[in-house]
């Protein structure tokens, strides 16, 4: 039993940074954006709230715990959102080719995160030397009481703040998308914007702000990453695959967000299942990594045979929107996707 219970805590814990990273695609992809610069703003966000908290504790006589959170939480949001402003005017007011960009972003953003916080690591005295324990134990900080019940305790209430804020954010992501005229109109942004430029919706305004917040989002599953997961600390290109599994849980939970906090559970119990499974080489243990690519690419198969409206992604994804060729024929028609 006590194994079970380990293996759920750690899929949960694998799976917040992966909700995180999706949610915030699932968001930029409602507009049409498709940003494949995910695991890049990952890194940006989590080595930029660690630099942050670190020069804040190592600069402050007595640092306080929720000051040094609320400094790394700042920081993150910044330099993460940066990262997706950049993408946002590369592809949407320079309407540059999205998928070249958000590879771009993605191998800039790591290679971002393994400078700074390899030259983080070298001043704190070499790897493995950073410490920013008054800040990592605000955001491991376990919910009183409840995580002291057995069983139950262990596995809803022992875990620090970013995730239960993850899942509360998955949930305002999903009402607003579903049941607010924003939700509409950055849906029929998404399904087609010369149709939603005509009806008076400013479509460069819903695109960037939704792939801002989006690039923010994900720079909070870095964050989580570094602070809660790891307890503040940085080993260079230690996401692992985490934030292309974040870009194939959106194709898996069919671009709902309520649909990707089950799927994010799931995609972390499979992506540590080989620890589990004794007697295992190495080349096996890459093999059961790549279950959750697997899984995807099987629901993906379904989704298509089905072709149901409602589980593919919008109708102007990927593509750059010019103004002036609105109205013209060959546009997609608007079909809102229905609530789940």
């Amino acid at each position: 039993m006590s194994i079970i219970i380990v293996f759920l805590q750690k899929a949960i814990a694998q799976g917040i940074a992966i909700l995180y990273g999706a949610n915030g695609e699932i968001l930029t992809e409602k507009t049409g954006n498709l940003n494949l610069g995910v695991p890049g703003m990952m890194y940006m966000g989590g080595v930029a709230g660690l630099i942050g908290a670190f020069l804040y504790e190592n600069g402050a006589a007595n640092p306080s715990p929720i000051v040094g959170m609320l400094i790394a939480l700042l920081c993150a949001l910044v330099c993460s959102g940066l990262g997706a402003l950049l993408y946002s005017v590369l592809t949407i007011s320079l309407r540059a080719n999205q998928n070249v960009t958000g590879l771009a972003l993605t191998t800039f953003g790591m290679g971002f995160g393994n400078f700074f916080g390899g030259s983080l690591s070298k001043l704190a005295g070499g790897v493995g030397q950073i410490s920013t324990k008054v800040t990592a134990s605000a955001f491991r900080a376990k919910i009183p009481f409840l995580s002291n019940l057995p069983v139950v305790g262990e596995l809803l209430f022992s875990y620090g703040f970013l995730t239960y804020f993850a899942i509360i954010a998955t949930i305002i992501l999903s009402w607003m998308i579903y049941r607010t005229r924003v939700g509409l109109n950055l849906r029929a942004v998404g399904e087609n914007p010369g149709t939603a430029d005509a009806a008076g919706i400013n479509v460069p305004l819903y695109k960037y702000l939704s792939t801002c917040i989006g690039g923010m989002l994900a720079g909070l599953g870095g964050l989580y990453f570094v602070m809660e997961y790891t307890g503040g600390t940085w080993v260079n290109n230690g996401f692992g695959d985490r934030g292309w599994l974040a870009i194939a849980l959106v194709i898996f939970a069919r671009w709902r967000p309520l649909s990707a906090i089950w799927g994010s559970m799931l995609f972390g119990g499979l992506y540590i299942l080989y620890l589990y499974v004794p007697g295992l080489d190495r080349s096996m243990q890459e093999i059961f990594k790549a279950l959750p690519y697997l899984v995807t690419i099987i629901v993906l198969v379904l989704t298509s045979l089905r072709k149901k409206r409602e589980d593919q992604p919008p109708a102007g994804l990927g593509n750059a929107y010019f103004r002036e060729s609105r109205g013209e024929a060959g546009a997609v028609p608007l079909h809102p996707t229905p609530r789940p």
